[in-house]
């Protein structure tokens, strides 16, 4: 029902936003530069790109472009600023109304919702399996998110990789040091962080109520997915799952975890101190530094592992990767863009990193000099070039076509476990509630 309700709203508002697109200036204008479109691009030399956020995905793009105009100066680009929201929608119109000349050549698509694309509009996507790009030069779980059936079908970009930042000047007062932080146990974390929490009435982690970030954060650090590979709910009997619910309500009684009630309350946690700590995706690092009068007592490190088999230290939150569009008359070329810059060049994530710290999962990267650069904030660790190597060591998950159903599910059974109810009957609601969705 949901997806035909979806269906029926983008063909309404295909035409609507065939026209609607803001174009992102590069911040060096190119001469040649294609007139604004929203479709793909008429001309073989220029290329028509749909992203968001300007600090972080059209710089890239912009940049990328600049790159790839030195070796080919008739190259052309044309960026259009499209909403993640609006961006998922054009997509579902173009299918669904068979419109897919309104499509760009390339467009960016969340990690978490690449598959289900896949699964639901196919003929959307360009299969670049056998396209020359080096997948294998990505971390596996980075890759697997734009894979389906073997196949690939898109090329990974920023890190979604996940984090523990905690204030070395809290730690020091209990006795501590990064290093006992570091390879830990979510068994070990709730035992030093009550510590922490005796000696100075700091909690050393904050977290927003019925957020499931945190829960699935923990799971995909053991490998384990909400879905089973033929897209079922792996919800009800998930004995990983019912022990990250555990671990959750241990470490709110604990009083290691602080409840907050939205995203700004929760950045204000670390930033003004109510907090020791934080875990997340590495995008977090942005905030955290800008706690200016904080540097040099923060240290990252990795996160830490439940007690199950094939439990990690490395997880993934967030994320998005690069697609071609099936439809694009430039595909050659939109293929090749992408092979040299986001999938063949170094010195392309060397000046993101140095301008905006955007991180990349591109691992030829990571051996760059400027990735291993000191970082002041940091006390002089060099947090770029580990959180490149946490990157290699993610576990891959299936993320199927309900896959966000699932995940609000789970969202609503924390709520209920927090306040009291029994984990595995709250568990069953929440399958109860995904298959029916999936009927």
């Amino acid at each position: 029902m949901r997806k035909t309700i979806a269906i029926i709203l983008g063909m309404i508002m295909l035409f609507s936003f065939a026209a609607c697109g803001k174009s992102a200036p590069p911040e060096e204008p190119m001469p040649d530069e294609a007139p604004e479109t929203d479709g793909a691009a008429e001309d073989s030399s220029k290329l028509t790109v749909w992203c968001w956020d300007p600090a972080v995905n059209i710089y890239a793009m912009q940049e990328a472009a600049k790159i790839y105009k030195a070796r080919n100066p008739g190259f052309g680009i044309d960026i259009v600023e499209v909403p993640w929201d609006e961006l998922q929608t054009r997509l579902i119109a173009a299918a669904t109304a068979k419109k897919l000349d309104t499509l760009p050549d390339i467009f960016l698509c969340q990690d978490d919702a690449f598959q289900k694309n896949i699964i639901n509009f196919p003929e959307i996507f360009a299969d670049i399996t056998n396209s020359g790009i080096r997948f294998n030069d990505f971390g596996a779980a980075k890759v697997a998110y734009s894979v389906l059936s073997g196949r690939n079908y898109g090329v990974p970009f920023d890190a979604g990789t996940v984090i523990m930042a905690l204030r070395k000047d809290v730690l020091s007062v209990a006795g501590y040091t990064i290093d006992d932080f570091t390879d830990m146990s979510w068994e070990q974390f709730v035992d030093y962080g009550r510590n922490v929490y005796y000696a100075t009435g700091v909690p050393l982690y904050s977290d927003r109520y019925r957020e499931t970030d945190l829960i699935m954060i923990m799971l995909q650090s053991a490998g384990v997915s909400l879905l089973n590979a033929d897209g079922t709910p792996n919800i009800a009997d998930n004995e990983v799952l019912a022990r990250c619910m555990e671990v959750y309500i241990e470490l709110i009684d604990s009083g290691v975890c602080m409840l907050v009630n939205n995203w700004d309350e929760y950045i204000a946690s670390f930033v003004d101190g109510t907090v020791g700590g934080t875990i997340n995706g590495c995008r977090i690092l942005g905030s955290i530094q800008t706690a200016g009068d904080q540097t040099t007592n923060w240290a990252v490190t990795n996160i830490p592992s439940l007690d199950v088999p094939g439990g990690t230290n490395y997880s993934n939150n967030g994320g998005s990767s690069w697609a071609v569009a099936s439809s694009s008359g430039n595909k050659e070329l939109a293929i090749d863009f992408l092979a040299n810059t986001f999938a063949g060049s170094v010195e392309f994530y060397e000046t993101i990193l140095e301008s905006s710290g955007i991180i990349g999962t591109w691992r030829p990267a990571g051996a760059s000099s400027v990735y291993s650069k000191p970082q002041i904030f940091f006390d002089g660790q060099s947090v770029f070039a580990d959180i490149v190597d946490f990157t290699g060591k993610v576990p891959g998950i299936a993320k199927g076509a309900y896959y966000y159903e699932a995940r609000d599910a789970i969202g609503l059974a924390l709520a209920l476990v927090v306040e009291g109810a029994d984990i595995h009957q709250a568990l069953q609601e929440a399958e109860d509630t995904v298959l029916l969705q999936m009927r």
